[in-house]
C-alpha cells in the first residue's frame, strides 16, 4: 500500500491507465452516443493516455515530482484525441498544477482531484450534465470528505466514479433514450480506478463496462448522426492566452462541443462545425496551428468533378495563367498574403478524385495542408507537395502525368521541384535583420532557396549574383520569371551574363506579372 503518490507510481498509473483502456477501447465505442455517434470515445481515451504514459516512458528514470507530473500533462494535452480525450487531458492537467509540488500524500491528491475538476468544467464553453464533466465534479465533492489517507481517498473517488458513471443514464436525454452511461465517463471511472489500484497495489484484470441494451440499433445511430452533420476539427495551437479567449468566442460562433484546454503558450482545440475551414482559418490569425486532424462526422462527401488533377496557388495573373495552361486549377493570391482556406479547399474539389496541391510558397503550405485534410475527409486523395516557389511548382508541373499511377506521379513532381533551386529578388521596404545582415528600406536583397544571402544596391547586379549562386555545375535549365514592376534592362542583364558564363544552359523566360518581386529565378 503506498503512502504517497510518487514519480514512479505516477508512471505506473499512467502505463496501467492506457492498457486497460485499450482492452476496455471497444466496449467503451459501443456506448458512444453523445455528442455524436461516431463510436471511437474509447480508441480516443486511449490514444490520449498512451501518449502521456509515452511521454513518460522517454523521461530519465530519476526525474522529479515535477518534472513527471509535468511531462505527463503535456503529453496527455499532445496526444489528446477526440471531445472526451482533450477533457481528461485537462483534468490530468489540473491534477498535475497541484501534485508536481507536493509530496503526494492523500491530501495532495484531494486537492488535485479538485483543481482537476474545476479545470476541466472551465474548459469547455457548453458543459452538459450527464457526461464525463458531471462525473468529476461528483469525485470532487466526494473526495472533500475523505480520510487524509492515500489509499482512502484514491478509493473513494473510484467508487464514487462508479457511482456516478451509472447515473448518467437519467441525466442526459439521448442516453435516456439509448439506455447507456455516458461513454466519456466510462472512461474516467477506469482512470481513477487504474489509479486506486497502483496505490493500493493490488490490480484487476479487467475493468467493467456497462453494456448497451440490445435495443441500439445501426439506424438508431444513424439517426442520432444526422442531427448533427459537419466535421470535428481539432488542433494544437501556439498563442497566447489572450488569443485564446478570442479564439473560444469565433469557434463558439461556428459550432458545439467547444473544448480548448492547455496553457503556458500551447493549446489543443476541439470543435464541431459545419464549416471546417472556418474553424482553423480563425485560428490562423490568431496563432499558429499545426497537428490539425479534421473528422467528417456524416452526411453526403463531395463528388469530384473528374478523376485527376493539380492544384497550383499563384502570385500573379501571369504565373496564373502558366499553371491553367499546364492544366491546374488556380487560386490566385495577392503577393505578401495568404490564400483562404475555402477558396484552397474549393479548389481541390474541382480538380478530382486525385490531387496533388502546389504551394507555391512557404507561408501558403500550412493552408494547403489544412484543406488538403479536410477534402480527405470528404473522400478525396490528396497530397500536398513541398514547393516553396512558383518556379519549383512549374517544375513540378512540367513533370505531371495525369496516366501515371498516383502514387508514382507525386514521387516524379516532388523530385523534380527538389531539384529546382529557387531565388528571387526585392526591394527592401523597412529596417530588418537578414541572414546577410541589416536591410534598410530601399535596399536591394538577393534570396537563395528562401534565405536573404545578398544585400546590394543594384537590382540588376543583385540579381545576376543570385543567378551566379545558384548554378551549379549540374544546372541544364533556368527558368526567369518577371514581375509586374521588373524595371527595363533586368532581365537582359540576367540573360547576358547567363550567355557569357553558360552559355551551356537553356534558358527559359516566363512573363509572371507578380507583384513585390521583379525578378524569380530557378535553376534545375
Amino acid at each position: 500500500m503506498l503512502e504517497v503518490l510518487d514519480p514512479p507510481a505516477v508512471r505506473r498509473w499512467s502505463r496501467h491507465c492506457a492498457d486497460a483502456l485499450g482492452q476496455a477501447r471497444a466496449e467503451i465505442d459501443a456506448l458512444n452516443v453523445f455528442p455524436v455517434p461516431d463510436g471511437d470515445t474509447g480508441t480516443n481515451l486511449h490514444l490520449t493516455l498512451l501518449s502521456a504514459a509515452e511521454a513518460l516512458d522517454a523521461l530519465p528514470r530519476d526525474a522529479g515530482s515535477d518534472t513527471t507530473w509535468q511531462t505527463l500533462a503535456r503529453g496527455a494535452l499532445i496526444g489528446a484525441r477526440g471531445n472526451s480525450g482533450v477533457i481528461v487531458s485537462q483534468a490530468i492537467r489540473g491534477m498535475a498544477e497541484v501534485l508536481r509540488k507536493a509530496e503526494g500524500r492523500g491530501a495532495d491528491l484531494r486537492d488535485g482531484l479538485l483543481k482537476a475538476a474545476e479545470l476541466a468544467r472551465a474548459a469547455v464553453v457548453r458543459p452538459v450534465e450527464g457526461t464525463l464533466l458531471t462525473v468529476l465534479a461528483a469525485v470532487a465533492q466526494a473526495v472533500r470528505d475523505a480520510p487524509d489517507d492515500l489509499a482512502e481517498v484514491a478509493r473513494c473517488a473510484a467508487e464514487e466514479a462508479r457511482r456516478a458513471l451509472r447515473r448518467t443514464t437519467g441525466q442526459l436525454d439521448v442516453l435516456a433514450r439509448n439506455g447507456v452511461v455516458d461513454a466519456g465517463a466510462a472512461g474516467l471511472a477506469i482512470i481513477l480506478e487504474s489509479l486506486s489500484e497502483v496505490v493500493a497495489e493490488a490490480y484487476s484484470d479487467r475493468h467493467e463496462v456497462p453494456a448497451p441494451p440490445e435495443k441500439i440499433t445501426t439506424e438508431k445511430i444513424t439517426a442520432e448522426a444526422e442531427a448533427g452533420l459537419g466535421y470535428e476539427v481539432m488542433y494544437l495551437l501556439d498563442a497566447g492566452q489572450d488569443d485564446v479567449d478570442r479564439l473560444r468566442a469565433a469557434l463558439d460562433a461556428l459550432g458545439d462541443s467547444l473544448v480548448i484546454v492547455g496553457g503556458d503558450g500551447l493549446w489543443n482545440v476541439h470543435v464541431h462545425v459545419d464549416d471546417a475551414g472556418a474553424a482553423i482559418e480563425a485560428a490562423m490569425g490568431l496563432g499558429r496551428p499545426h497537428r490539425i486532424r479534421v473528422t467528417y462526422l456524416g452526411g453526403r462527401p463531395h463528388e469530384p468533378s473528374r478523376e485527376r488533377g493539380v492544384v497550383a496557388v499563384a502570385a500573379g495573373e501571369g504565373l496564373a495563367e502558366l499553371f491553367r495552361q499546364a492544366g491546374a486549377v488556380v487560386v490566385l493570391r495577392e503577393p505578401g498574403s495568404t490564400p483562404r482556406l475555402a477558396a484552397v479547399l474549393q479548389a481541390i474539389r474541382e480538380a478530382g478524385a486525385e490531387v496533388a496541391v502546389l504551394p507555391n510558397d512557404g507561408g501558403v503550405h500550412a493552408v494547403a495542408v489544412a484543406a488538403a485534410e479536410i477534402a480527405r475527409e470528404e473522400g478525396l486523395t490528396v497530397s500536398v507537395l513541398p514547393t516553396k516557389a512558383s518556379v519549383q511548382g512549374l517544375a513540378a508541373l512540367a513533370v505531371h502525368d495525369p496516366l501515371r499511377r498516383f502514387d508514382d506521379d507525386i514521387v516524379t513532381m516532388t523530385d523534380a521541384a527538389g531539384h529546382t533551386r529557387h531565388g528571387h529578388v526585392w526591394i527592401a521596404n523597412r529596417e530588418a535583420m537578414t541572414s546577410a545582415g541589416l536591410c534598410r528600406p530601399g535596399d536591394v536583397l538577393g534570396v537563395v532557396d528562401g534565405e536573404v544571402a545578398l544585400i546590394g544596391t543594384a537590382l540588376a547586379d543583385t540579381a545576376v549574383e543570385i543567378t551566379r549562386r545558384l548554378l551549379s555545375g549540374g544546372s541544364e535549365l533556368v527558368t526567369l520569371v518577371t514581375g509586374a514592376d521588373a524595371p527595363e534592362g533586368l532581365l537582359r542583364a540576367v540573360q547576358d551574363h547567363l550567355e557569357r558564363a553558360r552559355p551551356d544552359i537553356e534558358v527559359t523566360v516566363y512573363e509572371g506579372g507578380q507583384g513585390g518581386y521583379p525578378l524569380l529565378i530557378g535553376a534545375e
